[in-house]
């Protein structure tokens, strides 16, 4: 399949950082402690696919406030979480003292491959990246690095915003419609008119945030193709949905459709001799 239009924006790096470092602690604040994305939908596969051994070293690449990062120390790992905001690392560092687990965070730019590359090389067992390569400008860099950051056979878990179903050419329809009994009911679902372009769009990922920031969409071929040319292959994946007892949930985006997955969460594996 031909890539239509870049799916690398460094033009972007700059302006991304500044818009993030801006949203941090308003983002923190709003889900510091975790909502029904992280509780449900996220971090049950994330863990699943990861799944992380005692005394592994881990990367946590994106951490945010550093929520995962904690989680997976809890775990027995040793945990190294790197972001690109200041902000974003004060949060987690103050948060993580007071939850009393023992991490590394470092202020990092993962478009940054030489910054990467020196956290060692072949210095972790495993990675994981949340919910962030679709706020990345470039991830080229980043897979290049983890490549090399990996040991051999390590395992790289992300999770993204599912680039089938949520995605700027996606548009939500609300119709009346029949069940298999014949009665009537509403029916809710997506339209999608673009998704082989990939692009950049400036967006809300929770209403109300102090800074729209930018989304960058990726296919699913140029998504999983990054990740081939830096000598990975897919070994697992899922795209978690939310149950039918939380369709009126409020406040989550695409909850009330438990047919379309609002996630997608891959593992791959580095391939042995990489």
């Amino acid at each position: 399949m031909v890539e239509r239009g870049p799916s690398e924006f460094p033009e972007c790096v700059e302006e991304n950082r500044r818009i993030w470092d801006a949203n941090a602690r308003w983002w923190d604040d709003q889900i510091g402690d975790g909502n029904a994305f992280q509780d449900v939908l996220i971090e049950p596969a994330t863990e699943r696919l990861l799944a992380v051994q005692s005394g592994e070293s881990i990367l946590d690449v994106a951490c945010g406030a550093g929520r995962l990062t904690r989680r997976l120390a809890r775990l027995g790992a040793r945990v190294t979480g790197i972001d690109g905001s200041e902000r974003f690392i004060e949060r987690a560092r103050r948060r993580t003292a007071a939850d009393d687990v023992a991490v590394e965070f470092r202020v990092m730019d993962a478009c940054d491959e030489r910054a990467m590359r020196a956290l060692g090389e072949r210095s972790f067992d495993r990675a994981v990246c949340t919910m962030a390569l679709m706020d990345m400008p470039c991830i080229e860099p980043m897979m290049r690095a983890l490549g090399r950051l990996l040991k051999p056979g390590g395992c790289f878990v992300f999770s993204v915003i599912h680039p089938c179903f949520v995605s700027a050419g996606v548009q939500r329809f609300v119709e009346a419609g029949e069940d298999e009994a014949g009665r009537q009911r509403v029916q809710k679902g997506v339209k999608i008119r673009e998704y082989l372009t990939p692009g950049a769009k400036k967006t809300e990922g929770i209403l109300g945030q102090p800074e729209p920031q930018y989304y960058f969409h990726r296919p699913l071929h140029v998504l999983l193709g990054v990740s081939f040319r830096a000598g990975f292959v897919v070994e697992a994946l899922e795209e978690p949905a939310f149950p039918a007892e939380m369709a009126e949930t409020e406040g989550l985006r695409l909850i009330d459709m438990v047919e379309i997955p609002p996630v997608l969460v891959v593992g791959m594996r580095l391939r042995a001799g990489e």
